[in-house]
């Protein structure tokens, strides 16, 4: 079965591969011996390789070891903790924040806890797979919107919403393969209007935009429920939900991806917390990220970019995975999206900007997709 399985993905151009990477620094790649600048990194800031946060994450791991050792209600809940926890939810001027053991298991342990079989949910048909994941487990009925189409969200909010006990809108804040934001004022208008929570996924939204605090927040916009991660622009591991006292404490009682995970590592919370600082203090690191798209994409004569996310639909798998190996063999390092991740007929090549890019490299970059005749 397994065979005849991986055989169809292969016939439809879709079987995928671990590709060894020998060594990762900054944006250097190594990738089947190969030495490439990388434009697939969701190391937004270059954080993960900064100095200050390697020493502070080190330190964590010589004082409290490699280990949390246990879930975080037994004896998982190092000090590291709530020290992280409570400067992350000040930054998101919210009262209280939690730490997951991943972006996955923040939004597949939330969303269950604020719906069930009496509930509905409605989510933006581009929205991450891990919020469509927390969805199908709370069992609520689920409703899909036209991706950020608000006459369509109106239209099932007042079709649907009465009918049911509690209501939940769910949208990334930056979507992950097309780069736009979410209209975030026109959605927290229309659940206020029906009665309705809001949670946004801002996976890739903290720290590049609106000075790091992430979309909400460049939106104006407060959210009740808003999720991220450690990960990205972070540099680090791991995954938080922020919002009021009553909804984190419920969250550490019954959010089964918490309640049943061990605890991250001591040096992944000191990694995060030394991040976090230097997005406070670096506000022109967290804006580098969008102006290197902004060149990137009016030299090709793309669209304006809304975040450091910048796509170039190709079409067929099998034309994206062609247009990668074009640019590998040019020295760039440019991961070819395919269904089931983005839509039928939209595989893509998806290019992130990092602060540790230089303009040099992103001018080499156009110059290298001209000459191939991947431009639009």
């Amino acid at each position: 079965m397994a065979q005849e399985k991986l055989i169809a993905l292969q016939k439809a151009d879709l079987h995928r591969r671990l590709y060894p990477t020998e060594r990762r620094s900054g944006m250097a790649a190594n990738r089947d011996g190969a030495a490439l600048l990388s434009f697939s990194d969701n190391d937004y800031l270059g954080l993960s390789t900064h100095p200050s946060v390697i020493r502070t994450a080190t330190k964590a791991v010589e004082t409290y070891g490699a280990s949390a050792g246990a879930s975080r209600l037994v004896s998982g809940n190092h000090p590291l903790y709530d020290a992280f926890e409570s400067r992350l939810a000040a930054f998101k001027s919210c009262e209280a924040a939690l730490v997951f053991g991943s972006g996955y298991l923040a939004n597949i342990g939330t969303i269950p806890v604020f719906a069930g079989p009496q509930d509905v949910i409605f989510i933006d048909e581009l929205a991450h797979a891990c919020l469509f994941a927390g969805a199908q487990l709370s069992r609520a009925q689920i409703q899909c919107f036209a991706h950020n189409d608000m006459a369509h969200l109106g239209h099932l909010l007042a079709r649907h919403r009465h009918a049911h006990r509690h209501a939940l809108i769910l949208t990334d804040g930056v979507f992950s393969m097309d780069g736009d934001q979410a209209p975030l004022k026109d959605i927290h208008s229309l659940a206020k209007t029906h009665d309705a929570w809001l949670m946004v996924d801002d996976a890739h939204g903290l720290g590049v935009l609106g000075n790091g605090h992430g979309t909400a927040f460049s939106q104006g916009v407060q959210p009740d429920l808003m999720m991220g991660t450690l990960s990205k622009a972070l540099g680090s591991y791991g995954g938080y939900v922020a919002g009021s006292h009553a909804v984190v404490d419920l969250l550490r009682n019954r959010a089964r991806s918490l309640v049943y995970t061990t605890g991250l590592p001591p040096s992944a919370l000191a990694a995060a917390h030394a991040s976090l600082e230097i997005i406070s203090m670096e506000p022109e690191r967290c804006a580098r990220p969008l102006a290197l798209a902004r060149r990137f994409c009016q030299t090709l004569g793309l669209p304006a970019p809304q975040s450091a996310v910048v796509p170039l639909i190709i079409g067929s798998p099998q034309k994206a995975m062609d247009a990668q190996e074009k640019l590998q063999q040019a020295g760039f390092l440019v991961v070819a999206i395919r269904p089931p991740t983005v839509p039928e007929n939209t595989a893509r090549l998806r290019f992130s900007f990092s602060a540790t890019h230089q303009e040099k490299d992103v001018d080499r970059l156009c110059q290298s997709i001209k000459n191939l005749g991947l431009s639009p």
